[in-house]
């Protein structure tokens, strides 16, 4: 039985992500929102978003950022205009997935509210190391960009020691930077001094901004905020990696003239093929999984 898929939206790893999916045997592919790349995909369905047979679908795979508050999807290439109702998701068959990077409480109350199932990549343990790499090295690059002094000998300050944080902390390392890590629990503490970076338990990062060249936070809440920030050096930088809007409070920043940024979404802009294929590999992994559960 021929497996179909629906690609709606997505980035320049999503170009990737499609390649990879070609090589499934007996599946349909067909693309949403795809219809103003320069050069298509040989042997798959373009098709507009009003054209697209939802029921007949297997998997549906929306772009990283999911949709808007109001099911609005991104469209990158192209100029359609896709907005998942509760009725379109109301039209998917009963044994659909749909794929999506991250969600919201629009994503979440519609996807729940018609039983379909929604599988979050960026939640997923594999999918966030293999893609703390390109993030890592994104923020490497940025820094270089964004200075006038070398990584070597500089001090990086790393808020949160999950799996960005981690990666990326051991890479600035790896530079010669003298990093500190700053994190909550007991564990990740002594993990991180082990590791041999300075371990600053969460309450006391501003006794030690002071001290920073570059801050880096990777926590998706609000941890970087004025009383970390006014002990900031003059030079220093703040990185911010967390999801939209970021952990950092940034107008307190400007008012302070510290330069804040909000680098979000690294690996889809420093390495798109990269990123594509780890995405592709885990939803490929995901499917073979409930095919197998259906046979």
């Amino acid at each position: 039985m021929t497996q179909q898929i629906a690609v709606i939206g997505g980035d320049a790893r999503y170009l990737e992500l499609i390649r990879q999916l070609q090589a499934l045997p007996d599946t349909t592919i067909s693309l949403v929102g795809f219809d103003k790349l320069e050069q298509g995909f040989t042997g798959l369905n373009q098709t507009d978003f009003a054209d697209l047979e939802q029921r007949k679908m297997d998997a549906i795979i929306l772009p990283i950022t999911g949709t808007d508050s109001e099911g609005y999807v991104e469209t990158v290439f192209s100029d359609q205009t896709i907005q998942l109702t509760s009725e379109w998701f109301d039209g998917l068959n009963d044994t659909a997935v749909v794929f999506t990077g991250i969600s919201n409480q629009y994503l979440d109350a519609v996807s729940e509210a018609s039983n379909v199932e929604l599988i979050l990549l960026l939640s997923r343990d594999d999918v966030a190391i293999y893609n703390s790499i390109p993030t890592a090295e994104g923020m490497i690059m940025m820094a270089i960009e964004h200075t006038d002094y070398t990584i070597h000998s500089s001090r990086v300050m790393v808020v949160g020691f999950g799996r960005v944080g981690n990666t990326v902390a051991n890479k600035f390392a790896a530079l010669g930077a003298k990093v500190s890590v700053c994190a909550k629990s007991i564990m990740d503490l002594a993990r991180i001094t082990e590791l041999g970076h300075t371990a600053i338990p969460f309450d006391q990062l501003h006794n030690y901004t002071s001290e920073c060249d570059l801050l880096i936070n990777t926590v998706p809440a609000q941890v970087v905020t004025k009383d970390a920030i006014q002990h900031l050096p003059p030079h220093g930088i703040i990185f911010d990696l967390a999801s939209n809007p970021g952990g950092t409070d940034f107008d307190y920043a400007k008012q302070r003239g510290i330069k804040a940024i909000l680098a979000k979404s690294l690996p889809g802009i420093v390495a798109p093929k990269t990123s594509g294929k780890i995405l592709a590999d885990v939803i490929k992994q995901l499917l073979l999984e409930r095919e197998e559960k259906i046979r």
